[in-house]
């Protein structure tokens, strides 16, 4: 956070100056770029949460100037008071700044002001405001800034400039802003205690999953130093499948520990919709709100949201496969990390096959792997009956970790029950077979 500070009071200085130099040349028609003399500020990559946005975004000179004008009214608004210059031939402030008067006194940028900065008294400036607000531009793209519908009769960009109160948060604490689950964010966070050696998977398993880490250390690298970003799509997509209970929530929980990003999964209950444009509606919420943040976004049963795609055979047909077209081109363009997870990779559409950079199966484990889980698994405060044999075990009864971990949460409630910390071979077996009863088996 202190890091944060010092970067953005050494950006501020260089926002005072240019607008003290456009301001000294009010009458000016010429471009912001041809009157400032000093150049902007640059900072390391990994200095601050700020220095990274403008990295990420390689924003330029109209960009940042923009960015930090709407940002000043939030943390530094004294900085704008040099607006409140009044002309000594009306008596009355300058038209061409533009802005609001707010109930504190302070003043509020609009668009007309952005105009003026970038290009002072040219009637054309304005021209040059349209294309950083754009919907297209990454401002909007990825919700930084808006401008404000005008009142009406008044100039279109008499709107007022609004930076998005996530990204002054990141700004000004250097953290995310606290994001809680709700119906307009229908997504929660993941947490886990666990460490990669508790993920038992094949090496080569264990390789694919360590592609996806490289790429969340190196793309900014490889978009930007290595200038593959104008050649490849953003983002990495990929597709866990595999039998429930065999680790794709944990890699997923995993892949955002150890890279240092929050890691959000998606209820799909509270995203799809029964009423035509609500599913798309709701997903693009989670987007926008997750398309500067870093986040690492994970669809479980994803077959529910990905299906495949139908012949048309009447409107709700149609419009189900609207849906899926919708979701290919938002998953096609987020820039961020999006694991999608599916008992069996057929169960989705071959559209989003085709888009994923990475498509790892997480197969039942073998003998082996199932014995180092059940000897992982129990807790060091407990000991086993010594006619418990994990090995036999392991060997006879083909189950996955999840499964695993359910027997052994069941004795070690069945030991406390006892008051005791020894696991009873029949412990053991009564929660095999409780759990082969859920899945219609008998033991």
């Amino acid at each position: 956070m202190q890091t944060n500070a010092i970067d953005l009071r050494t950006e501020f200085l260089w926002f005072r100056e240019v607008l003290k130099t456009r301001i000294t040349s009010i009458e000016s028609t010429a471009p912001l770029c041809d009157l400032i003399e000093e150049e902007a500020p640059k900072y390391s990559e990994n200095s601050s949460v700020y220095a990274q946005f403008l990295n990420k975004f390689m924003l330029g000179l109209e960009e940042r100037v923009t960015l930090l004008l709407a940002l000043a009214p939030c943390i530094h608004p004294h900085v704008l008071d040099i607006f409140f210059l009044k002309n000594s031939s009306t008596e009355r402030f300058f038209t061409q700044f533009g802005g609001i008067k707010d109930n504190d006194g302070g003043f509020i940028p609009t668009g007309e002001t952005l105009a003026f900065l970038l290009g002072g008294c040219d009637f054309m400036a304005q021209y040059l405001v349209y294309p950083l607000l754009a919907p297209d531009h990454i401002f909007s793209r990825f919700n930084v800034i808006k401008l404000d519908a005008p009142q009406q009769g008044r100039s279109i960009l008499s709107g007022r400039l609004k930076l998005s109160p996530d990204i002054v948060h990141q700004f000004t604490l250097g953290t995310d802003a606290p994001t809680p689950f709700s119906f307009d964010f229908p997504a929660q966070k993941v947490v886990t205690e666990l460490k990669w050696e508790d993920l038992v998977i094949e090496s080569s398993v264990r390789s694919e999953i360590e592609h996806i880490a490289t790429w969340l250390s190196h793309h900014r690298t490889l978009a930007n130093e290595w200038d593959l970003g104008k050649k490849i799509r953003p983002g990495f997509r990929c597709l866990l499948y595999g039998p429930p209970g065999t680790g794709k929530t944990l890699t997923a929980s995993l892949l955002g520990k150890s890279t240092g990003r929050d890691v959000y999964k998606i209820d799909l209950s509270m995203v799809i919709s029964k009423y035509i444009g609500e599913t798309e509606k709701n997903l693009n919420r989670i987007f926008e709100k997750a398309e500067t943040k870093n986040w690492i976004l994970f669809f479980d049963e994803a077959d529910a949201l990905f299906g495949k795609r139908t012949d048309v055979r009447d409107s709700h047909d149609r419009y189900a496969n609207q849906e899926v077209s919708y979701l290919l081109q938002r998953v096609e363009t987020y820039n961020g990390v999006i694991i999608l997870a599916s008992n069996f990779q057929t169960n989705l559409d071959e559209a989003f096959s085709r888009r994923f950079e990475s498509i790892i199966h997480l197969p039942m484990p073998e003998a082996e792997e199932r014995l180092k889980l059940w000897q992982q698994s129990f807790p060091e405060a407990c000991r086993l009956e010594d006619k418990v044999n994990l090995k036999q075990i392991a060997n006879e009864y083909e189950i996955t970790g999840g499964t695993i971990m359910n027997v052994v949460h069941y004795c070690c409630l069945q030991a406390l029950k006892r008051d005791s910390k020894l696991i009873l071979h029949q412990d053991l077996f009564g929660g095999l077979r409780r759990e082969y009863h859920k899945v219609g088996r008998i033991l």
